[in-house]
């Protein structure tokens, strides 16, 4: 039996509280400094394409679907584009966590801002992979949520990418980096929401000389890509790597755990956000997708 909508919505608020980590309280000291990813357990073959002459330099910011991503797509860039690569997410955000001038009603530190870190370390892309915090848990957002009030929160995400993408072209000066917008997967509660979301990184992308990498797809049943679902059928990888797909014998593998419908990491959640620590295909396929995005911008 389906329970009400809104216990859905109160669902998806401890799940997301801190849009990743259900068990992390708001105040949750953040990571000091972007990290650096590191070598993780989970794998892909190499890509048949030619390595870039130059090694693009990535920065991958977000909230919690970021956080759990973190170290695979880092290993994913590293391997196929012999990227250099800086992670800097923080669970619970949505975009206007990492605009200058909201420090002080923020889950992003200055040192952590969106400009800041292009004015630091020069990247070629910025990726940006947001959920679109939508319950007012950030206190950048003001207590504008899509549940009381969607044409004002859509108006005020909208401003959001904007500002973003401007104060990310500026930091750049001359050598201003290409954002790419990672489009979200299905949504079970508010599936409009993601569509419209979506919608809106496009629209920003297309305005501003960014790329859409539609990472959603890659975790959306074949046509029906607004269609949740906890299971996909294997990939031709996946059935060559026993972990990855995991119920060979219905040919299936597992997006999600049973408890949580929205993030792609198969361990259960702690109370401290951290990078997913198994293997999980929803991240693997994900990351790959933000890599192949990229690889085939700098040709």
């Amino acid at each position: 039996m389906r329970k009400p909508w809104v216990v859905g919505v109160l669902l998806a608020g401890m799940l997301l509280g801190g849009c990743g980590d259900p068990a992390s309280a708001p105040e949750e000291p953040p990571p000091a400094a972007p990290r650096t990813s590191a070598t993780t357990h989970q794998r892909a073959p190499v890509s048949p394409d030619p390595v870039p002459r130059k090694a693009p330099k990535v920065l991958y910011l977000g909230d919690s679907l970021a956080m759990e991503a973190q170290k695979v797509l880092g290993q994913e860039l590293r391997r196929d584009l012999k990227a250099e690569y800086t992670s800097a997410p923080y669970s619970g955000t949505t975009l206007c966590d990492y605009l200058e001038g909201t420090a002080d009603r923020s889950l992003v530190p200055a040192a952590d801002k969106a400009a800041a870190l292009v004015r630091r370390l020069r990247p070629d892309f910025v990726v940006l992979q947001f959920w679109g915090n939508s319950w007012g848990y950030t206190p950048c957002m003001d207590g504008i949520t899509y549940a009381e009030s969607p044409a004002r929160y859509f108006t005020r995400y909208a401003a959001d990418a904007r500002r973003l993408a401007e104060q990310i072209s500026a930091a750049g000066d001359d050598g201003r980096p290409r954002i790419v917008w990672v489009s979200q997967g299905p949504d079970p509660i508010t599936p409009d929401r993601v569509r419209r979301v979506n919608a809106l990184y496009e629209k920003q992308a297309a305005a501003s000389g960014g790329l859409v990498s539609d990472a959603g797809k890659a975790v959306s049943p074949a046509g029906g890509r607004y269609t949740w679902t906890r299971y996909l059928p294997c990939t031709a990888h996946e059935r060559a790597h026993r972990d990855y797909c995991t119920q060979p014998s219905r040919d299936r593998t597992a997006l999600h755990r049973d408890d949580d419908y929205l993030h792609f990491c198969l361990a259960p959640t702690t109370s401290r956000p951290k990078p997913c620590p198994v293997r999980s295909p929803g991240i693997l396929r994900i990351a790959r997708e933000i890599v192949k995005t990229i690889r085939h911008s700098v040709g």
